[in-house]
This record gives structure tokens, sequence and C-alpha cells, in this order.
């Protein structure tokens, strides 16, 4: 059971991992048409599912964003990622209900002839607005914010060479799924014996992982990666359990790539997949925790997560910064019919 959580949670973290704010074009486009309804998907059966493809080596089940040709398919997704992939934005830039967070739908949606996949977030947009009556508009405010920096005794962090593209074309391995994400096509591999696997992220780099019963914790590897992604994977652990999680932003001044490693605790997870409704409340026994536990912890001192970037010579300060936001004014629970 852990070790599926862990493979969950991964995977909605990276799902929901988004870019920085962008243009948004004055053509509004709008998909063909499109079906939207609340996830079929039941989370214990989707893992069952999982689990079952992991050991027969075949096609894991379909979650997430997957664009291909004429077809548009989010596959038990909540709307505040859905919000991430239309506005291209990151998910601590939307200020929102909290349920944003665990109401989920399955959509299937027909791309118009003509258009093409760079054109999608936008049709995403005018989803959003027509079926959901989402009314939102952007802000920026001063925000206490964590500074990723480097410490006084330097950087320890081993260099790696860049990320490459993934090959959209490259036919999937077995156990292995692939879904859109903001910054393009993910694909992540798992391994039904060892409880762990790996998720490639193209450009922004891989990351290994397995749950290690000893410790109750989760192994991260990060390869290839850049300080502003890694800012980005600090920032979701900080903010996705809830309380008082703050934005990691990456002021190290380092432009390389790095390999790092990192080990989350079980606690810090449970909390992070009750917030956004992976598990019940409650769920996880002595190891579980109450939600918000892992965004109420000190993130300068309290929180195991984010003391070990010192042991790569950086450090977190807390200060104050400028935050952009989508700030949700109206959204309906219930989509209009299809």
């Amino acid at each position: 059971m852990r070790n599926i959580l862990g493979r969950t949670i991964i995977t909605g973290l990276l799902l929901v991992t988004g870019a920085a704010f962008g243009q948004t074009p004055p053509k509004k486009l709008s998909f063909e048409v499109a079906s939207v309804k609340p996830t079929a998907l039941d989370m214990m059966k989707l893992q069952a599912a999982a689990v079952a493809a992991m050991q027969n080596g075949g096609e894991m089940p379909k979650v997430g964003a997957h664009v291909d040709g004429s077809r548009a398919e989010y596959t038990f997704v909540a709307l505040n990622a859905l919000m991430v992939l239309a506005y291209k934005v990151k998910p601590y830039q939307i200020t929102g209900p909290d349920w944003l967070a665990t109401q989920r739908f399955d959509i299937v949606a027909k791309i118009p002839e003509g258009a093409s996949k760079d054109d999608v977030p936008q049709m995403l947009q005018s989803l959003l607005e027509d079926r959901f009556k989402l009314v939102l508009h952007r802000e920026t405010k001063e925000h206490p914010i964590l500074a990723l920096v480097v410490g006084k005794t330097g950087v320890k962090l081993q260099e790696s060479p860049a990320a490459a593209d993934i090959d959209e074309n490259a036919p999937l391995k077995a156990g292995e799924m692939k879904m859109e994400g903001p910054d393009g096509p993910i694909r992540m591999t798992v391994d039904a014996k060892s409880g762990g696997g790996t998720m490639n992220m193209g450009k922004k780099g891989t990351v290994g992982f397995h749950m290690d019963q000893a410790t109750m914790s989760m192994h991260m590897d990060f390869s290839q990666v850049t300080m502003d992604g890694f800012a980005d994977m600090l920032t979701q652990f900080s903010q996705m359990g809830g309380g008082a999680g703050r934005q990691v932003v990456d002021m190290t001044g380092l432009k390389g790539n790095y390999q790092i490693s990192l080990d989350i605790p079980m606690a810090d997870l449970m909390a992070i997949a009750q917030a956004q409704g992976m598990v019940p409340a409650g769920a996880g026994g002595a190891a579980g925790a109450a939600p918000g536990a892992a965004g109420a912890s000190d993130p300068t001192g309290g929180s195991t997560l984010f003391t070990a970037v010192q042991a790569f010579g950086l450090k977190l300060e807390q200060r104050k910064g400028q935050v952009e936001q989508l700030v949700v004014d109206h959204i309906e629970k219930t989509p209009t019919e299809n």
C-alpha cells in the first residue's frame, strides 16, 4: 500500500508542477466538443489496477493529461491541476477554495481541425470558463517566501549533463505510462519488485524513487535537475500538505544541472496525500499524519525535508517577495451538462 501511495503522490506532484505565467493569445479557442464528468475512478481500484499492470508487465492505468492527435483526455484530474495546465502557472499561484484540489473529473475533448497541441491550454481555459463558470483575476502581492540560496560553506552538488527532450513517438515499454505536463510529455516507469520507479520529465530531469521500509520514508534521486526545478519540487512539499507552506524561490544563481538525493518521511507523504484527496483523512495508522502536518512544519528547521538541503551547501531563508496569483472569484463544483 505504501509503495503504491508513494508512486501516486509523485505522479500527482509532477503533474501539477507548472511554468511561470505566459501571455494569453488574443484569439479565444475552444474544443470542438467535450465530455465532462465526475471521475469514474476509485483510488483503491486504481491502485489495484496499477499493481496488476506492474506484475503482469502490462499497460499502466491511464491517469492525468493525455493529448494525442485530435483527442485530449484528462483522467482523474483535480480542478486546480486543470487550471495549472490551462493557464501555465504553478500550483502555489492559484488562490481559491480548498476543494479545487480534491474535486476530480474525467474529460474527453475533440481538438478542432487545424489546431495544434500548443492551442490546447487555451481550449482548456475556455472549457473551465464555459462549463465550470470560472471567473478569475490576476494580482501581485507581497507574500512570505523561502529563498533557496547557497550556504556559507559553499555549494556541495554534483553536476551532470543537461537533460534531453522526450521522444513523444517512442513506444511505451512494459509497465510504462505517459502523460502531459505543463512543460511537455512525462514518462513514468514502475518496478513491482523494488516498489520504486522513475519519472522522466524531459529537460527538467529525471526522478528515481523507492520506499525505504526501514526508515519509513521515500528516497528520491534527482538526475540532471535544475535549481529552478528543484525549488519547484520543494514548493510542492511545502504547500500541498496544507498549513503555512510557502513558495520556494531559486536565488542560488546556479545555472547547471545537478544530482540530488532526498529522503521524505512517510508522515509528510501521508499529509500531502490526505490534503490532495488521494487517501481518506486519518488513513495510515501510526504512520499517518493529520492533514496539514507537512505544511505546518517549520520549513527552516523543524521539517526533515527542508533541513536536508543543508547537506548540499544550500539553505532556505525566510524573506518577502512579489508573487503573482490567479485569484478565483467564482467557480461551480458541478459542470454544465454535456
